[in-house]
Formats: C-alpha cells, structure tokens, sequence
C-alpha cells in the first residue's frame, strides 16, 4: 500500500520512530523470575532480513514461527508482533493471536489470516489497521530498516480475552500473569525507488 509513497517521505520521516523501548515486551515490568522462551523462524534468523514473500512486496502471507522452553504451569500463550520503526507514536501492530496451546509448537507459513490467504482456525486479534489476522510489513520507502518484534509470551490462567482482542489486552494480561516471554526479531526495508543506484562498471574480457 506505502510502495508508490515518494522516498521524499520517507527521508522526511526517517528520524520519526516509534522505537523499541515501545515494544510491549520493554513496557509490560515483568517480574523478578520470568522464564525465557525461545522462539524462532525457518524463514528469518534473529536480526536478519524477513524474505519479501511476507510483506506487501510479496504474497504478504504470515511467516512460520517455532517456540519451546513453555513453563509447565502456563495455561495458554500469546503472540503480538509489532514494528518498532514505525513513524507513530506506538508501534504498528502487525498480529495479534491468543489463546495458543501451553506446549511448545509453532504456526505454519500463512497460518494467520492476511489479504489474499485464509489462514488457519486461531484466535486473533486486531492489528493496527482494526482488523484480524497477519498486516503484511509495509514500510515507507526510503524509511530505513524497520524491526518487527515477534513476541511469545507464556500466560498463567485468568480473565478469558474478548472476541478480537487488541495490544492493550495483551500488555494488561501480561502484566497481570506473564510466566516467561521469548523475542525473535525480523527486519525490512523498502528502498527508495527514486535515488538512483550507480551502474556497475562493463566487464572488459
């Protein structure tokens, strides 16, 4: 959607973030304790560039995500993703999925429901744009990299979440009984189409 939006935009912006101290995993003050989660990605390693089949560039379906080390007191999981590099206030949430097996598992590659995919039958959420399901990155071009911070989170019995919850819910039911918490971090950017890259140099054989 943000593909034909000026680079000059994005240059404008470049300084405007929301930032990961944003992130729901910075703000939710857990407790002294939390176990760690670990949760990865056979299409991205931690840090490294999320192929564009998964964004607004490619087929925009959702990525496939594995977890393990879920204490044996957790009573469901949660996962929210969120871009900590968009030019908002808070970060844009891109998925939110509760009510996941306590066990250690994962979600298939378009699990989540996105524009052109119907997902699998989970429990999700709203993303930023009020709708269910996976909101495929999009960054500005020329913006920079954007970090998309895929939380797992390990909840203790409670309150049963609504019919679409939100990022709200999530930092209130963490807040409350988070157990462990686990973070794999994906990137993308999106260059801009309007700088020209310099020409590489004939090959004399």
């Amino acid at each position: 959607m943000l593909e034909k939006l000026p680079g000059a935009v994005g240059h404008a912006l470049r300084d405007r973030r929301a930032g990961l101290d944003k992130l729901v995993f910075n703000r939710c003050g857990l407790r002294a304790g939390h176990g760690t989660l670990q949760v990865g990605s056979l299409a991205f390693a931690d840090h490294a560039p999320i192929p564009a089949r998964y964004t607004a560039d490619g087929e925009g379906v959702s990525p496939p995500l594995h977890w393990s080390g879920i204490p044996p007191e957790a009573d469901s999981l949660v996962l929210l993703v969120e871009d900590a590099d968009a030019p908002t206030s808070d970060p844009l949430v891109h998925a939110v999925v509760v009510d996941l097996a306590p066990e250690d598992g994962s979600l298939s590659e378009g699990a989540l429901h996105s524009p052109h995919h119907e997902g699998s039958e989970v429990h999700e959420g709203r993303n930023s744009f009020l709708r269910t399901g996976w909101l495929p990155p999009d960054p500005p071009p020329g913006h920079g990299p954007h970090r998309y911070a895929f939380q797992l989170y390990a909840l203790a019995a409670g309150e049963p979440f609504r019919s679409t919850p939100g990022r709200s819910d999530v930092l209130a039911a963490v807040q409350a009984r988070a157990l462990a918490s686990g973070l794999l971090i994906g990137t993308y950017e999106r260059p801009d189409g309007t700088i020209r890259l310099p020409e590489a140099a004939p090959v004399v054989s």
